[in-house]
């Protein structure tokens, strides 16, 4: 499991940050990727990519405005010529369905896949066996929404050594004990899993916020996230312009990634009135507050390693 940010950006894009695109890597997990916004040109930083367009199965977006959303009818065109055929679903706030389908409509555009698009309510609005994803509404100018993704237990190590001197040796019945709540061996002994197998390893947590003002409600939906993706449109001397814009500083997403106690934050949203020359006081202000900070640039990967 990996995060691999297509767009860092704020507002417009600029030559050193395309707008907002997160995508969620989810090979080994799931063998799909998720992509979290879909600003304008995310297709085109794809192709800077190993990313392959069909593997994307599931699309959040956080909010309509236009630096979230202006690359999505472009990329779900192209889809259709570059091998996608599976089930894609769009989750987002209301309105969303009436903008993709009025783009496609307008444009002539037909789809070689199936498209789902789900307007969201806070809450879960997505589970199967391995994740939960939750949204909450965050404070911003429009209707937009955070995203927690949980990824659910998973069952203990076989205990190897216990098996043996209960006389189970190594081969096939492993598996099938492993795999089963109660299992039984050729000499037709009961074998209960539970007796052979150690703790559930914790699932992983990841939090990925819209643009948003620093409520205090935010701090319970993210709370004990391993990494934490949160908008810095501005620097710390900016509190009041970020609240005049329903934002972020760098100091305030730190405090919120603190009082969370989660264990990585990653900022990004940057406006581009930064540059290259400023970022490493951006993440300075942050890493004050909450030392286990980076600043995300297009293209930066953050792996997300199991516990």
């Amino acid at each position: 499991m990996e995060l691999f940010f297509l767009g860092t950006g704020a507002g417009v894009p600029a030559k050193e940050r395309n707008v907002s695109a997160v995508a969620l890597k989810l090979l080994q997990e799931h063998n799909s990727i998720w992509l979290f916004d879909c600003g304008e040109a995310t297709q085109h930083q794809i192709l800077q990519t190993s990313i392959k367009p069909r593997k994307i199965t599931k699309i959040f977006i956080t909010h309509l405005h236009g630096d979230h959303i202006f690359g999505l009818p472009g990329f779900l065109s192209s889809r259709s010529f570059q091998g996608g055929d599976d089930l894609l679903t769009v989750y987002g706030p209301t309105g969303i369905k009436r903008y993709i389908e009025t783009s496609l409509e307008v444009s002539g555009t037909h789809l070689a896949y199936p498209l789902e698009i789900i307007e969201i309510n806070e809450g879960q609005i997505f589970e199967d066996d391995t994740f939960t994803v939750y949204c909450q509404e965050l404070n911003h100018g429009i209707q937009c929404f955070g995203y927690r993704i949980v990824e659910k237990d998973k069952p203990g190590e076989l205990l190897v050594d216990k098996l043996r001197e209960a006389g189970i040796q190594p081969g096939p019945i492993y598996k099938q004990i492993k795999d089963n709540p109660i299992s039984t061996t050729e000499e037709g002994k009961t074998i209960h899993r539970a007796d052979f197998i150690g703790p559930d390893k914790p699932g992983r947590i990841i939090s990925i916020l819209g643009d948003t003002r620093f409520p205090e409600r935010n701090q319970s939906f993210v709370e004990n996230s391993d990494v934490l993706v949160h908008e810095a449109t501005f620097d710390h001397d900016k509190a009041a312009l970020a609240n005049d814009y329903f934002h972020s500083t760098t100091t305030q997403a730190a405090l919120l990634a603190k009082l969370s106690k989660v264990k990585k934050l990653v900022l990004n949203h940057i406006s581009s009135r930064y540059q290259q020359a400023d970022y490493q006081q951006l993440l300075q202000e942050a890493r004050d507050v909450f030392p286990n900070t980076e600043l995300a640039n297009d293209f930066y990967v953050v792996p997300i390693e199991s516990k």
